[in-house]
């Protein structure tokens, strides 16, 4: 009898295996169901209690409405809403100042997460009963969503608040790879040491975060993670909103990882054109690479970051000693990357340099997978 279930549990995990080699797919987000729509589930969590919400404009409902105003309008007291890089309504350009204020349309304070205040403080949280987490994250290291979710859940649990996640798909959840960051080089742009592309949701990345007592001190807070229904790791999604302004669509979305190594070169991705993060221009020479053909055969594209355009563009700009900027370490997390580029390393060699790290990372992913 023994034998027969084994055999069976053998079938069935082949069986899974096969349906998982199909490949992606690319879904519309509203496909799957958001943590922001099971309410059923987090509702009775928020009665009677002085709530803040940490939000900008990827946390909508379904039907488009904001989480805000769908809180507000089931009687939930939003005491203070809190927003990270690109402000409350997302039209900040990376970088930018995103000042605190009033949401005009609720009349609610708002707390900018970004510039020198991206750790909410104990007079910010003042007042809290518990936090509400929604943000749409693009499942990349520099994309500094998740380091503000760090954030919160320190000051939260410094300050004994627990926090809700409402979980959302990862448009980049299909893969892992690149190098993982050397604690040396960890900023706002990369926490903790993870590989650039880490296969995450975000609800998933905070309970790695917490459980793995990566915050402050190894501190954990009470944390409570409302899971996705309908999500397909494996699928590529359509955003219904762009999660920042110079990622207007999902062909930005995915070209995004190995686009934003340019950052830290003095190539630009497009900024400013009707194609960010779906082309780079070579500097002096004045040639466009359109991506947006690849993108559209991501189904025969292979599963890993693109090193030949920076290496490519790196060997066309031989001559120029500023192709890297002080921001290149900062991005990749590890010391030795620019140089082995600029010593035109072959691409196996250096990703083969990467693959203890992912390897070790895998093992602390697993534990953390809800899908």
């Amino acid at each position: 009898m023994t034998k027969r279930i084994l055999a069976l549990f053998a079938i069935i995990m082949c069986i899974s295996l096969i349906i998982n080699a199909k490949g992606q797919k690319l879904l519309d987000a509203r496909e799957a169901v958001s943590g922001a729509m099971r309410m059923e589930q987090y509702l009775p969590m928020l009665e009677n209690k002085h709530v803040g919400v940490v939000a900008n404009q990827t946390s909508i409902m379904d039907n488009g409405t904001h989480l805000v105003d769908t809180l507000l309008s089931h009687g939930v007291d939003i005491v203070k809403i809190f927003t990270p890089e690109h402000g409350f309504r997302g039209t900040a350009e990376a970088g930018a100042h995103v000042a605190s204020g009033v949401d005009e349309k609720t009349g609610i304070a708002i707390v900018s997460l970004y510039g020198k205040n991206k750790k909410p403080t104990a007079e910010q949280l003042q007042g809290l009963d518990i936090l509400v987490f929604d943000l749409q994250d693009v499942g990349c290291r520099f994309y500094t969503y998740i380091s503000t979710m760090t954030y919160v859940m320190e000051a939260a649990a410094e300050n004994n608040i627990p926090v809700i996640v409402l979980d959302r798909p990862n448009p980049n959840g299909f893969y892992v790879d690149g190098p993982v960051l050397e604690p040396e080089n960890k900023s706002f742009v990369g926490m903790h040491c993870v590989p650039i592309v880490y296969g995450l949701t975000i609800g998933e990345y905070a309970m790695m975060v917490n459980c793995e007592k990566w915050l402050e001190n190894g501190i954990q807070c009470d944390l409570t993670v409302i899971a996705l229904g309908n999500y397909d790791r494996n699928a590529i999604y359509k955003l219904p909103v762009k999660p920042s302004p110079n990622l207007p669509n999902w062909e930005a979305v995915y070209l995004y990882p190995s686009l934003c190594l340019f950052e830290g070169t003095e190539v630009g991705v497009g900024r400013g054109t009707k194609y960010p993060f779906q082309v780079y221009i070579l500097p002096g020479i004045n040639d466009t690479v359109n991506l947006i053909d690849y993108a559209h055969n991501y189904r025969k594209n292979e599963k890993k970051l693109n090193l030949s355009w920076i290496m490519e563009a790196r060997k066309r700009l031989a001559n120029d000693d500023k192709f890297f900027n002080n921001y290149f370490i900062k991005l990749v997390g590890v010391g030795d990357l620019q140089q082995k580029i600029d010593s035109a390393i072959p691409e196996d060699e250096i990703r083969s340099s990467w693959q203890d790290g992912i390897d070790n990372y895998l093992k602390i992913r697993e534990k953390y997978l809800i899908y």
